[in-house]
């Protein structure tokens, strides 16, 4: 057995050695070796190395970095994302500013599978490294949620051992969603099924509430009878019943943002807003343009400081809340990124500011044509993925922008995960 020397982190959350191996749970300088087993040990364990808070970590696939000290996640953080954009070319860039909250019980929202053990109904999330078979891993803890998205999971796995009609939904679900807004007020919940059982939702609903009174609206999501090959991303699902509510006041400091059931919301409650104010304070002027708007997080705080505000988002119910949320002058359209772009274009307008927040996937190679060719003064960009960000921001530098202001904001404490804002000018 050959020890080994662990020589930086990498995206994803291994660590990588100078001859190229990766291994999972690691910190940046420790000695590793792999074991006759093929397991890793620690053979001089880093000083910011600690004893995980939960008891899931290591077989469950949703944190990856509980084993380090935070303030040392977030120096691995910042040192990955550097790395990222140094070798995508990115020069002369500015220090990276951090921004950081409680790293525990953040997430207002969790997706469980659902699944019998032993003859019991089990929820979990999928097992680390999982490539086939059964990925479920039961949990029976999850202490980056919010308090009340776990007790709401407790509270239904409970009522399943005595009540058939609970243990007839649950049994039926794939998947369950639970969402809550930032002071738990409030409770949403999503069951996925393939095939809905004959019994009462309206029933089901009423007695989980009276467990969890929180619960304000319930759904069923009907996926396809036959699993996709591609995975549940590719899955599309057909309304089934509903009950209360179909979402939630979302309060992020003076505004109130309504988030339908299922739709997207920023997931750290502790975050939120240290995120928009990074994006849209201290900025002013007569147009500014929020980009995959979502509900209308940017777009609300943007309306205090600019004549006009537009707000571009195509998915249903986020258009219509973030249409009910800008009235006139400020107004909302329910239309693609790119297509609102290619309008644009055409028409020469050009905001002061343009604010935009985009899928994993990045803005993309059009985009960025067609914001070269739009030639707004200021654009901020805030990305979920350093990797696509880097390539983007390579475009748009080539195109005559400078990167003026970096923050990694740490939205995903306790994963590799992270939300990064860059500022740029012309």
């Amino acid at each position: 057995m050959t020890a080994m020397r662990i020589e930086m982190m990498l995206y994803g959350g291994n660590g990588g050695t100078a001859s190229g191996e990766t291994f999972p749970f690691v910190l940046p300088n420790e000695l590793v070796e792999i074991t006759p087993a093929s397991e890793t040990r620690i053979l001089e364990p880093s000083p910011d190395r600690i004893a995980p808070h939960c008891m899931h970590f290591g077989a469950c696939g949703g944190c990856h970095y509980q084993h380090a000290a935070y303030p040392a996640q977030l120096r691995i953080k910042q040192a990955i994302l550097k790395d990222t954009l140094d070798a995508a070319g990115l020069i002369d860039l500015p220090a990276i500013e951090t921004h950081c909250a409680d790293p525990w019980h953040y997430r207002n929202r969790i997706r469980l599978r659902v699944g019998e053990v032993d003859g019991e109904v089990r929820v979990g999330y999928n097992r680390h490294g999982a490539t086939g078979g059964d990925p479920l891993l039961p949990i029976t803890m999850c202490p980056i949620a919010a308090p009340i998205l776990w007790a709401a999971a407790s509270a239904l796995l409970d009522l399943a051992k005595t009540d058939a009609s609970i243990r007839g939904w649950l049994t039926a679900a794939v998947e369950l969603e639970l969402f809550t807004n930032a002071d738990e007020t409030g409770l949403q919940l999503t069951l996925f099924t393939r095939k809905p059982p004959a019994s009462s939702f309206a029933a089901f609903c009423a007695l989980l509430q009276k467990s969890i009174p929180q619960l304000a609206g319930a759904g069923v999501a009907i996926l396809p009878a036959k699993p996709s090959p591609q995975g549940r991303r590719f899955e599309h699902s057909k309304a089934g019943p509903q009950w209360g509510k179909p979402g939630l006041l979302y309060e992020v400091d003076e505004y109130s943002y309504w988030v339908g059931r299922g739709g997207f919301f920023q997931i750290n409650r502790r975050l939120v807003s240290t995120l928009a104010a990074i994006a849209t304070a201290g900025r002013s002027g007569d147009l500014a343009w929020d980009l995959y708007a979502g509900v209308g997080l940017f777009s609300r705080a943007l309306i205090k400081s600019f004549a006009r505000v537009l707000g571009v988002e195509p998915a249903e119910p986020a258009a219509m809340g973030l249409a009910a949320a800008l009235k006139s002058p400020h107004r909302a359209l329910p239309m693609t990124t790119l297509d609102f772009l290619h309008a644009a274009v055409v028409q020469r307008e050009r905001p002061d500011l343009i604010v935009m927040d985009p899928p994993r996937a990045g803005i993309g190679s059009e985009v960025c044509a067609l914001l070269a060719r739009i030639r707004a003064p200021e654009m901020v960009y805030v990305s979920c993925d350093p990797v696509t960000l880097a390539r983007d921001l390579k475009q748009l530098t080539g195109f005559g922008y400078k990167i003026d202001a970096l923050h990694l904001v740490d939205m995903f404490p306790q994963t590799f995960h992270m939300e990064t804002v860059a500022v740029l000018h012309r």
